[in-house]
Formats: C-alpha cells, structure tokens, sequence
C-alpha cells in the first residue's frame, strides 16, 4: 500500500477533503481530532482502508462534543489542535468517558509523553511516523476493548471483584470505570494472581514487544489504577510493587 512506505507529517494545504466514512456496521468508528485537512485526509483513508469508520473533528471542542455524543471506539488527536487542546481533551474526557485517547505529538521528550499519560492519554506518537506505526498502535488499542474468552468468570480478593465477562470492576459494592488500558493490565495481574509479573513481561503483553523499554506507560497506568481501586493508593494492598523487578496482584 502507498501511504505505508511513508511517513505522517503535519502539512498544511488549503483543501476540503473529508475522511469521514468507511467501514459499516459492527466496524470500530474512530475519531480523528486535527484541524489539519491533509492529514485529516490520509489519517482517514489509512484507517478506512483497514475497514475502520473514521468521524471527524476540526477542533478540541468538536471532538468531546463528539466523543459524548456518538461513543468513537478510539480517539486520534492532535497535541495542538484550536479551542480546545490535547492536554485538554484527555483530562476533560476522562471525567466521564473511557475511551482509549491516541495523542499526536511533535515533542519527542519523556516529560511530554509522560504528561498526557498522566492526563489519561493511552499512547503518544511522536511526528512523524509510519502508517505502519499507527496502524500498529490502533489495532493494540481496539484489541484491549476485546472480551477475554480464555478467563475465569470472575476474580476476587478482598473488597476488588473482576467479573471477566462483562469485563466489570467493583470494590465492595461501587464499580470501578476503567480505561481499556487500565482493564487489560489488572486482568493480566488479576490471571497470574500472587506471580510477579516483571515490567517487560506487562509491557510487551499490553503494549507490545517495541514498548519493554517504555516503562514510564506502565508505571503511570499502574499509578492510575492505584487511585481508582486503593484504599490508600500510597500503601497499596492489592497491586504491590516488586522493585527493579514488576508488579504482583495480591489475593486476599
């Protein structure tokens, strides 16, 4: 295919394409946030052409409007986009929606990356990359939102229940929203209960074989999950760390 033997750069060029469209029913619909009608273009035509429905937003606020209103499968935003930017988009959007954010940026730096991780991004692709890249990092993103057919029907310790088939998380009675990313991760410690798990074993089964040295991914994820299932995130009792080596799920 062309566009794979390519590299995405942001270019600006006075155009009215839209890439809105493919796919039909039961596809993955995903939201392309950029005001960058070129790369809005061939975003577009590379997803579509892998059999994916793409939206379409011009602006920050048109993608949360979007994302509230029509529940994308995935986000593909840009980091600089008007109105309302990326830092914006995930820490707005993770108020009340669960949807995996790819986030578009230019700033090959950790502390940037690390930012939008925090914020409840779910990956961060640095310009400019490969249709092959992106292609990649969509299709780990949507596999997470897959059911597991291979677990148990449910996992518990302590006040923390994971019911693997309606992929729901509750602690004692109140259910715990979760990120794709965040779910996939307490599933596999939840699977190998009172193992530790090393940090290369969790990213490459999450992420991929490419992300083992990207270890701030997990460290945040794990920090977010902390916050949503610890009584006391800082004195964790349920995903305990092992240092220099992984993660252990306890089983009370």
């Amino acid at each position: 295919m062309y566009y794979r033997r390519h590299y995405i750069y942001e270019v600006w060029l006075d155009m009215e394409d839209s890439a809105e469209g493919g796919g039909g029913m039961g596809r993955p619909r995903i939201l392309i946030a950029n005001s960058n009608k070129e790369t809005i273009r061939l975003v577009g035509s590379v997803l579509n052409a892998e059999g994916w429905k793409t939206l379409i937003a011009r602006d920050g606020a048109e993608a949360l409007q979007t994302i509230e209103k029509e529940l994308p499968d995935l986000v593909i935003s840009n980091a600089l986009i008007p109105k309302v930017n990326g830092y914006e988009i995930c820490r707005r959007a993770r108020k009340w929606s669960q949807v995996p954010i790819i986030i578009l940026g230019s700033r090959d730096e950790p502390a940037e990356r690390l930012k939008y991780l925090n914020l409840g991004a779910d990956d961060y692709i640095v310009k400019p990359f490969t249709t092959d890249e992106l292609i990649a990092r969509v299709r780990a993103l949507l596999r997470r939102k897959e059911p597991t057919v291979t677990a148990p029907p449910c996992f518990t310790s302590g006040d923390l229940k994971i019911d693997f088939v309606n992929r729901r998380v509750t602690i004692g009675t109140a259910e715990v929203r979760l990120t794709p990313t965040e779910y996939s991760i307490l599933q596999e410690l939840a699977l190998n209960a009172e193992k530790v798990l090393t940090y290369n074993y969790l990213l490459s089964k999450i992420w991929g074989a490419e992300y083992t040295r990207d270890r701030e991914y997990l460290h945040v994820s794990i920090c977010r999950l902390r916050a949503k299932l610890e009584p006391d995130p800082k004195n964790p009792k349920y995903i305990i760390s092992v240092p220099w080596v992984g993660y252990q799920l306890k089983q009370y």
